[in-house]
């Protein structure tokens, strides 16, 4: 039936209104039943948490504490592909999407270094060619959501438009993290500059070469032992005791829990030991556990407490040694550098040290270890400290005080070690190096070819770790509820020599 007054206008236009209402209904029905999980530009939704993981330019922002570094590299990066010359990508990969508020200060300070080095490299190097552009990768907590961002990396490694020619990061020695990292170096061939990972099997060896083309700046959990067994080599057997978490699936606990277990071979108590949540900021029913445990410790002659274990589980033992009925005995944990977190532990108690507990331990850098007038003449300089603050002022990417949780230093190390190489292979006509020229430049990087880092000279040996590098000593201060500063010592008992010679393994 014709309806009146309907001429060829009036039904033309009915029929768009009725056209634009279904594709609105098509359109909602999509969103509802095939959400967007695009966050960004190269950026998507995954993972039961739907967590925005990916690959950005500074462009996306993975957490609003990074929100200003963020801007930063994304400025940086834009004058870098701005320009006509050609460019490299260095891409920085680590979890940022942290609840934990530790955890997020921590990624804050790491990020921040590694964009520091991007502008050092681009403003301030002798060498500034290629030019560096920074990318930010995140594979998500835990890095659960690794491998789509690898699969990305690798893409960008063989793209012409991005040159990915390095990959600095991770921070958590875990298998995941182990998986990672050999998808990107065995599967993609993409050279690794890794950050403070130090458990020992997240490395090389002259037998074993897991990681083709991956470095290491940090001394790793037997290198960081044999310091501190060299620095205090009069402690009594017979006083030490080991607490050890019996978790499987992480490569630092493991790693630790066999170089502690040799440094306490001799000690006449078995082991005390404990097993974790997998959950890394989870402290399950173990405020309980350690709460009986120390009891056991107060009936044993144990004096040196060795700790086997991650940072939570180091706070919650700490402060249950602290409110342990044997007030006058005296203790003493010796840990390594995953206790760097303890100082910004809002659950840490302070007070637990005021009762004759003192909390000493190896970590990975201080800005106190060349400053002072006790510091060696080789295996480091105030220099590349200066630099680095110089750096700060400048771009307004942090301070001093920031730095004594060896995080910023760190990752700028590695991100200084990562440009030094590509640019070590650049030269002539060649203005973007092939991947695996850059994997065979660490090769070169001692001796006269050593990285001046903040946290020490960074000489690696001919399977990519650091040789006889600089280990930070310092314990907790109750009294300024921070770190202090102890003292350096080194994995071969002395400083290297000035020219920093690689030794025959034979």
């Amino acid at each position: 039936m014709r309806l009146r007054g309907w001429g060829p206008l009036t039904r033309a236009l009915a029929g768009a209104l009725t056209l634009a209402l279904l594709a609105l209904a098509g359109w909602v029905g999509y969103e509802r039943y095939w959400p967007d999980t695009s966050c960004g530009r190269g950026v998507e939704e995954r993972g039961p948490d739907a967590e925005c993981v990916g690959v950005t330019d500074g462009e996306f922002v993975f957490h609003p504490a990074l929100e200003e570094v963020s801007a930063r590299i994304k400025e940086e990066n834009d004058r870098v592909t701005g320009s006509d010359v050609p460019y490299v990508t260095v891409a920085f990969i680590l979890p940022m999407t942290s609840d934990d508020e530790v955890e997020r200060r921590q990624t804050l300070h790491e990020v921040q270094g590694a964009y520091l080095a991007q502008y050092r490299a681009n403003h301030r190097a002798q060498q500034t060619r290629p030019p560096i552009r920074l990318v930010l990768a995140n594979p998500g907590r835990n890095s659960a959501q690794w491998r789509p961002v690898a699969e990305e990396l690798r893409r960008m490694a063989d793209s012409p438009e991005h040159n990915l020619r390095a990959v600095v990061g991770f921070d958590v020695s875990t298998r995941t993290t182990a998986e990672a990292i050999s998808y990107l170096t065995n599967e993609a061939g993409i050279p690794m500059v890794a950050g403070p990972l130090t458990a020992d099997d997240l490395g090389n060896s002259e037998e074993h070469i897991r990681y083709p083309g991956l470095a290491r700046v940090v001394p790793d959990n037997s290198d960081q032992a044999a310091a501190l067994a060299s620095l205090y080599s009069n402690i009594d057997p017979a006083r030490t005791l080991l607490v050890e978490d019996l978790r499987e699936d992480d490569n630092y606990i493991a790693s630790l829990r066999d170089v502690f277990g040799r440094v306490t071979s001799d000690a006449p108590n078995a082991p005390e030991q404990f097993v974790s949540p997998p959950d890394l900021t989870d402290e399950g029913n173990l405020p309980n556990d350690f709460q009986r445990m120390v009891a056991t410790i107060c009936t044993s002659e144990a004096e040196v407490i060795y700790f086997a274990g991650r940072n939570v589980q180091l706070r919650l033992f700490v402060n249950a040694l602290g409110a342990r009925g044997c007030a006058e005995k005296e203790y003493t944990v010796v840990t390594i550098s995953g206790a760097s977190t303890l100082r910004t532990d809002p659950e840490f108690d302070w007070g637990s040290l005021e009762n004759d507990v003192t909390v000493r331990y190896a970590t990975i850098a201080h800005p106190d270890a060349w400053t002072g007038e006790n510091a060696p003449g080789t295996g480091g300089s105030p220099e590349a400290l200066g630099e680095l603050l110089d750096l700060m002022a400048e771009t307004g990417q942090g301070d001093v005080e920031q730095l004594t949780d060896g995080r910023a230093i760190t990752m700028y190390d590695a991100t200084l070690t990562a440009i030094t190489g590509i640019r070590n292979s650049t030269g002539g006509e060649v203005s973007v190096p092939a991947l695996e020229d850059v994997g065979n430049s660490w090769l070169r990087m001692h001796g006269g070819g050593k990285v001046e880092g903040v946290s020490g000279w960074i000489c690696l040996n001919n399977h990519g770790d650091p040789h006889n590098k600089a280990v930070v000593v310092v314990e907790l201060d109750a009294d300024t509820e921070d770190i202090r500063f102890v003292g350096l010592a080194w994995p071969q008992g002395a400083p290297p020599e000035p020219d920093c010679p690689l030794p025959n393994p034979d």
